[in-house]
């Protein structure tokens, strides 16, 4: 059985908004932790950019291959890939 969130659920959030969602989330806890803990977080800001980079030129990142197994969500873009070869 696989597991879906509520918002992919109900909303039937393709890929692609799911990862801009999934990159805004993690991009605003960073700067958060940054200003409150450590600037060594803004390490975490930069992963997210280059993820982000990584799938305008490739169309592909890691976090696709996550969010894409773990709830099923599926791209947009590649709408006729199988699960496993879609972005």
């Amino acid at each position: 059985m696989k597991l879906r969130s509520a918002a992919c659920a109900t909303a039937g959030w393709p890929l692609e908004r799911v990862l801009f969602a999934v990159a805004g989330t993690v991009a605003i806890v960073s700067a958060g932790l940054a200003a409150a803990v450590s600037p060594w977080f803004l390490l975490l800001a930069a992963f997210v950019g280059v993820s982000q980079w990584l799938y305008v030129l490739t169309g592909f990142c890691p976090a696709s291959l996550v969010v894409g197994r773990a709830f099923g969500v599926r791209s947009v873009l590649y709408p006729d890939m199988p699960k496993e070869v879609a972005p």
